[in-house]
């Protein structure tokens, strides 16, 4: 049966979030269970007058190479893939992976070598990401294996799915503008403060942000979004951190990780579970160590873990570090094969504090415009 709010997100998505144009070229990839939505979006960027290219992903694929690639061939890199980073104006990648276990037996060093090997295509996307020359989003497809991971029935998944990317249903477009306009209060407030202090349940964590702006997340790099986020300034990131959900890597559940850093590097890291996984990608190269991100969720309605970052670290009243590259636009230089995000709920006795002033508790603003939406 057809699920009339594909079209919606389709239209979102084409429309809002990349902004077809006509004569863009459109690369449009994703796993072929969410063919629904492939051929929506595909029938979509037509309309809008783009060229688009669907690549389809096997499920399997992933799983089969890692499994039996060669040495050259985990340090081989397409040039097709390179080729689109290089020149398309427009991508959308949309995953839909019916078994989000399928590289938990996978070496993590081989893991590790592949990332190292792409971390050119994700340098290129990242500069002309910045530069304005290549307008991207990232979302799912609902899957059985989703569902799984988050603990629902696939209905129930399915309805979560599309109440997080749409929270209005009839002008989703609208919603998310509107989210833009209140996250610009956010952003004005920050710009030009210098020190950030994070404080929580075996969380006492400070870094600097001088120089560096925070970018307004509201729809138009994922789908669900809501976030703020800016890169610290490299060497400033001292003290420690727990963070409160399982961080999930290449599709790998690594739970309880507490990380210590000195001078903006993590110099000690401890995992309840797979912490050889933890250690192996903290050692995929130079950058891998420093934090390329810092954010503030603000997606009131996604409130539950679900083993899916693209929703995990929007869930509001929570902030997340990423290990490793940042993005251009938010001033960081840190340079880094891997780019981790890992979630520290502040909803329960945490606080941010800015330049000494208490800006942020238990998962609220406080010192702002007392009437943001995004509080309540």
């Amino acid at each position: 049966m057809s699920d009339s709010r594909l079209e919606k997100l389709a239209e979102l998505l084409v429309n809002y979030s990349v902004r077809v144009r006509p004569g863009d070229r459109v690369v449009i990839q994703g796993g072929t269970p969410a063919e629904p939505l492939l051929l929506a979006v595909y029938a979509e960027v037509l309309k809008a007058g783009g060229h688009p290219l669907l690549l389809p992903e096997l499920p399997d694929a992933n799983e089969l190479f890692y499994r039996h690639a060669s040495e050259a061939q985990l340090q081989h890199v397409s040039a097709v893939e390179q080729l689109i980073r290089e020149t398309f104006e427009v991508m959308i990648q949309i995953d839909a992976a019916p078994n989000t276990r399928a590289l938990n037996q996978i070496d993590a060093a081989r893991l590790a070598r592949r990332a190292q090997a792409r971390a050119g295509l994700s340098h290129t996307l990242m500069q002309r990401s910045a530069r304005g020359e290549l307008r991207w989003v990232y979302t799912l497809f609902p899957t059985r294996g989703y569902a799984q991971d988050a603990d629902m029935s696939l209905r129930e998944f399915e309805d979560f799915y599309y109440q997080a990317c749409m929270p209005d249903p009839h002008d989703p477009v609208g919603y998310w503008r509107r989210v833009a306009a209140e996250q610009d209060k956010i952003v004005a407030w920050l710009q030009g403060k210098q020190t950030v202090h994070v404080k929580a349940p075996g969380t006492d964590l400070r870094l600097s942000i001088a120089g560096r702006p925070f970018i307004n997340c509201a729809g138009t790099f994922n789908i669900p979004d809501g976030e703020v986020f800016t890169a610290p300034v490299e060497d400033s990131v001292a003290g420690h951190v727990s963070f409160s959900y399982p961080a999930i890597y290449r599709d790998k559940e690594v739970a309880g990780v507490r990380l210590w850093f000195e001078a903006g590097r993590v110099v000690r890291a401890t995992a309840e579970k797979n912490e050889d996984l933890l250690r192996a990608t903290l050692d995929t190269d130079a950058g891998a160590r420093r934090v390329g991100e810092f954010a503030i969720a603000t997606n009131a309605g996604i409130t539950r873990f679900t083993r899916q970052i693209l929703f995990d670290e929007k869930i509001g009243g929570s902030f997340h570090l990423a290990l490793g590259a940042s993005y251009p636009e938010s001033g960081g230089v840190n340079e880094s094969a891997i780019h981790w995000d890992m979630i520290c709920d502040l909803r329960a006795g945490g606080e941010i504090w800015v330049d000494d002033q208490l800006f942020y508790r238990n998962g609220k603003f406080l010192s702002m415009d007392k009437n943001l939406t995004l509080n309540r």
